[in-house]
């Protein structure tokens, strides 16, 4: 049985990965005033950081349309026995909705499956990538569906922010928001419970949110897979992957950029964790 994955653009994934598993990505897209881009496939990670910090116009995000749904699933069709889309967490954005409306206008084409991840970035993609593996064992539709909805549960996110204004600018706070008014420099600490940001602390240095970000994974057991990601600090990305993987080994942390559409809402400065637990 052919099962199909598809996700959108929030769940982080490097092209590679998208290419060796066979996942389908559907961009959200980037609007600066009236110029609109597709999430990483019209404007790339280094263009969208410069023109967030340099640029006069603060920049929104928008999801797929319905007919962008659509349409990857009318080509995915002809190929498959069904298809499972994955998306951001509907209480982060309208992606969902936008997916379940495609599946309204191709409903006589194969079977078409909808899940809520209730989370983003790389916890999203690590959610994506054991859906794939779970494609290709060969079970039906409904019981891949019930196993990717069990893995759902199981991948976490703790992000550290330097700032929470592009979160606050762009609506998607959240419980969060009662940091809004915290002490400056201090960097808040937020995770994802029930497809919300909420806030899990705060910390006076990125020093020590970096720690707390260690320790996190650290105080975590049967960690299956992991990923560091940033948006503007590859080294220090690159550093707390080496000392991650130290601990993890053989296996490995995987390092990921925030994308454009996150970005708007996370920007500089943003250093998260995602893992998902065996």
């Amino acid at each position: 049985m052919t099962i199909k994955i598809v996700t959108d653009s929030t769940a982080d994934l490097s092209p590679e990965l998208i290419k060796e598993l066979g996942i389908t990505v559907v961009p959200l897209h980037v609007c600066f005033g009236k110029d609109v881009y597709r999430d990483r496939e019209e404007i790339s990670e280094d263009d969208f950081y410069q023109r967030l910090l340099q640029g006069s116009t603060h920049p929104t995000t928008t999801q797929p349309t319905p007919q962008d749904f659509a349409e990857v699933y009318r080509q995915l069709s002809s190929e498959a026995d069904g298809i499972i889309s994955i998306h951001i967490s509907e209480k982060l954005s309208g992606t969902c909705n936008s997916a379940l409306q495609g599946k309204k206008l191709v409903e006589k084409g194969c079977p078409i499956e909808v899940i809520d991840s209730k989370t983003t970035s790389m916890a999203l993609g690590l959610l994506v990538m054991a859906a794939a593996t779970i494609a290709k064992t060969g079970k039906s539709l409904p019981q891949v569906v019930e196993d990717v909805k069990q893995v759902v549960s199981s991948v976490k996110l703790l992000v550290l922010f330097d700032t929470l204004k592009y979160l606050a600018k762009g609506g998607r706070i959240g419980k969060a928001k009662s940091l809004l008014g915290s002490v400056l420099n201090v960097k808040p600490m937020l995770t994802i419970k029930d497809g919300e940001f909420v806030p899990v602390g705060q910390v006076r240095s990125r020093s020590k949110g970096t720690e707390r970000l260690f320790d996190f994974v650290k105080d975590t057991a049967d960690i299956e897979d992991l990923a560091v990601i940033y948006s503007t600090t590859p080294d220090e990305a690159k550093a707390l992957a080496e000392r991650i993987s130290s601990i993890l080994s053989p296996k490995q942390a995987r390092i990921a950029r925030l994308g454009p559409v996150l970005g708007v809402h996370g920007g500089p400065g943003v250093l998260a964790i995602a893992f998902r637990i065996k």
